[in-house]
C-alpha cells in the first residue's frame, strides 16, 4: 500500500522486472497502432514502456509509488530527449491525477494486487480512463511452465473487468513477460485488451 517496499527494489541493483528495455508485447502493440491519444502507464517503474510509447510522439504519463524508479525514469527521459511525464501516484487513488486517458497500459501491476485489492484498483482505473478508451493488461499467466509470482487466470481477468465495473474484455491472448530471472523467452503471460464502456 506504500511505496517503500517497492522503492527498495531499485536501490542496490535493477529490480527483477526491470530489464532495461520495453516489453516486446508493448513494442508490438505500439507498432500496430495500439496506442492513441493521451496514454497512462500504470506502475511505470523506470519508464522503458512509457519512453517507448512517448518516442512515437504520443503524450504519456507514467506513474509509480517508487520514487527511486521515477528518478531513474526522469533521467532516462532527459538523456534520450523524450518528452514524457513521470509522477508519484497511488494506483488505488487515480482520480487524484485529475485527468482521463485514452489508452492505459498496465504492465505487471494488476497481478501484484491481492484479490481483495483488485476491485479497488479496477475502479480507480475506470475513473482515469475515457469512455471508449482501451486498457492493456500484461500479467503473469497461470498456464505453462516457469510461471511468475502471483499468476492470474483468464477467469480472474474476466471477473475483474466486467460490465458491472465499467469494462468489457475484448481479448485475452497468451504472451510473454521478460524478467531478469526467466530465460530469454520470458515468463508465460496474458495480454488482455479491455475496453472502457
Amino acid at each position: 500500500m506504500t511505496g517503500l517496499p517497492w522503492d527498495a527494489s531499485y536501490h542496490d541493483s535493477p529490480a527483477p522486472w526491470d530489464t532495461g528495455q520495453p516489453q516486446p508485447a508493448v513494442v508490438r502493440l505500439a507498432s500496430g497502432g495500439g496506442f492513441a491519444g493521451a496514454v497512462l502507464d500504470a506502475g511505470c517503474g523506470t519508464g522503458e514502456n512509457a519512453l517507448h510509447v512517448a518516442s512515437l510522439g504520443l503524450p504519456v504519463l507514467g506513474f509509480d509509488v517508487a520514487e527511486t524508479a521515477l528518478a531513474i525514469a526522469r533521467a532516462k527521459a532527459r538523456d534520450r530527449g523524450i518528452k514524457v511525464e513521470f509522477v508519484a501516484a497511488d494506483a488505488l487513488q487515480l482520480e487524484a491525477l485529475g485527468r482521463r486517458f485514452d489508452t492505459v497500459l498496465d504492465c505487471g501491476l494488476f497481478h501484484t494486487f491481492d484479490r481483495d485489492e483488485q476491485p479497488g484498483y479496477v475502479a480507480s482505473l475506470a475513473l482515469a480512463t475515457e469512455h471508449g478508451g482501451t486498457l492493456y493488461v500484461l500479467c503473469f499467466s497461470d498456464e505453462g511452465p516457469g510461471t511468475g509470482p502471483h499468476p492470474i487466470t483468464r477467469e480472474e481477468l474476466r471477473a475483474a473487468f466486467d460490465p458491472g465495473t465499467g469494462w468489457t474484455v475484448a481479448a485475452i491472448e497468451p504472451d510473454r513477460v521478460q524478467t531478469r530471472y526467466h530465460d530469454e523467452d520470458g515468463a508465460p503471460a496474458w495480454l488482455a485488451t479491455i475496453n472502457r464502456i
